[in-house]
């Protein structure tokens, strides 16, 4: 339950003000709020993080109990650096209306970003990884969700990167602590 509970909040803040939540408000405002981009944007981000968490379980069973925590250290590093970077997305200059399009595009968002290298780690810590699916799952489900509700104007408007600044610190820092963990730590 604890990796459930942490991946919904920690996914939901990460995404923020990501490329995703982006895209999603730049194509509901010229598609009008269409509740099959929702429905597509929700898939999306429900396969992305549950193709995080596989991926973070699957790589975890491999390595040993240290080696683990420094892949969960990685992986943090890995999150924290992408919030950093400034999010530039682009106007579709001629934004298409394919439903199938834009699963691909914002599958391909998704999956590098760090929200879901956050599930990745949470995957690889936690015992049960199913529980850092869902709850990662349905953290980037509601931040594509507030995308699609609010819109590019609005969205533009909060201070998301200041945001993503104070997140990318945070988890720079849980990245160094549990590197530094792993690597001091007694046997």
């Amino acid at each position: 339950m604890d990796g459930f509970l942490i991946a919904v909040l920690l996914v939901s803040a990460l995404a923020m003000g990501g490329r995703d939540q982006w895209l999603v408000a730049q194509w509901a405002d010229v598609l009008e709020r269409s509740t099959a981009l929702l429905a597509v944007a929700v898939l999306c981000a429900c396969l992305s993080a549950g193709a995080m968490a596989w991926i973070g379980a699957e790589f975890a069973e491999l390595l040993p109990r240290r080696a683990a925590q420094m892949l969960v250290a990685f992986a943090l590093a890995i999150a924290a650096a992408e919030l950093a970077f400034p999010v530039r997305v682009k106007s579709p200059q001629e934004p298409t209306r394919s439903l199938g399009a834009i699963a691909i595009v914002l599958l391909a968002r998704q999956i590098g970003d760090g929200a879901r290298f956050a599930v990745f780690a949470l995957a690889a810590w936690t015992v049960v990884p199913l529980t850092a699916g869902l709850g990662g799952a349905l953290g980037g489900a509601a931040a594509v969700a507030v995308g699609w509700s609010v819109g590019r104007e609005t969205l533009a408007r909060w201070p998301l990167r200041i945001v993503r600044l104070v997140l990318a610190g945070c988890l720079a820092l849980a990245a160094l602590f549990i590197g530094l963990n792993a690597r001091f730590a007694a046997f």
